[in-house]
């Protein structure tokens, strides 16, 4: 037992090392960034956001989106670094619920505060209806290591179309590919 806690305290203090390593905050202070939210508190270490492709079962493709399948777009959204102003190219769109969860990874770590964006086929039992703000749930998407299997609380719902797109970051990083989820007012045509 007390080589497991060692372990977690070591591994606490290598993360704790490599975050502040990553700090974009020249002045050694602590900034707010630390809660900017989603992708950027936990892809420190993990640059890679490219996904699979594979879309959850009974997702519903979007039978008129406004982004058709293979057109460009530019993302209007700030998930990860470089992410802003990226032409993305659009691989994929469906009707569904979208929606920010906070959530505690399964593998350790601080919560991932206000994570945008996981969909109702996402979610264990999530049904058909929208699930409202402070809703405990447990998430079934993988979009990162350890958010499979993690309990979360949802912060906002939103009935739109989710886009998976292509794109390659304005900070010169490598191209993404199969990036889920884009929502319809996060892209556009200029």
């Amino acid at each position: 037992m007390k080589s497991k806690k060692l372990w977690i305290g070591i591994a606490s203090l290598l993360l704790m090392f490599m975050l502040a390593a990553c700090s974009n905050n020249s002045n050694g202070k602590s900034s707010d960034k630390s809660s900017k939210t989603d992708h950027e508190s936990m892809d420190m270490g993990n640059m890679d956001h490219s996904g699979s492709g594979t879309v959850p079962e009974g997702l519903k493709v979007a039978e008129n989106p406004t982004f058709k399948v293979g057109s460009q777009a530019i993302i209007k959204a700030d998930h990860m670094e470089g992410m802003n102003g990226a032409k993305a190219t659009i691989v994929g769109a469906y009707d569904t619920i979208a929606y920010a969860v906070t959530y505690t990874p399964t593998t350790g770590g601080e919560p991932v505060k206000n994570h945008k964006w996981v969909i109702q086929e996402e979610i264990k039992d999530a049904g058909d209806q929208a699930l409202e703000p402070g809703t405990n749930v447990t998430l079934e998407a993988d979009h990162m290591n350890g958010m499979n299997g993690a309990t979360g609380t949802i912060e906002s719902a939103e009935k739109t179309t989710v886009y998976m797109v292509d794109y390659t970051p304005t900070n010169g990083g490598e191209k993404v590919t199969n990036h889920q989820w884009v929502t319809e007012s996060e892209l556009s045509t200029k």
